[in-house]
């Protein structure tokens, strides 16, 4: 799947049981997949720097302004 900014969400991680790569009370970009959120996943990039499935229930979803998304959005 091709990425491009207009992609990308943001999510707040609420949980990291069992998952060294991800920090609690953290935004983290989210990229779309139908198929893991219908499997009950949600695609993050995580501290590695990769991008991973992770338990969706460890999120919750934000709204940032536009000069929070630029200032966040990892370079491709």
């Amino acid at each position: 799947m091709a990425k491009t900014k207009e992609n990308y969400s943001f999510v707040l991680c609420i949980e990291n049981k069992d998952c060294q790569d991800l920090e609690r009370r953290k935004v983290y970009q989210a990229l779309p997949d139908e198929e893991a959120e219908r499997e009950g996943f949600i695609r993050v990039i995580d501290e590695s720097g990769e991008d991973y499935l992770y338990p969706r229930s460890y999120f919750i979803d934000i709204q940032l302004p536009r000069e929070a998304q630029e200032a966040l959005q990892l370079s491709e």
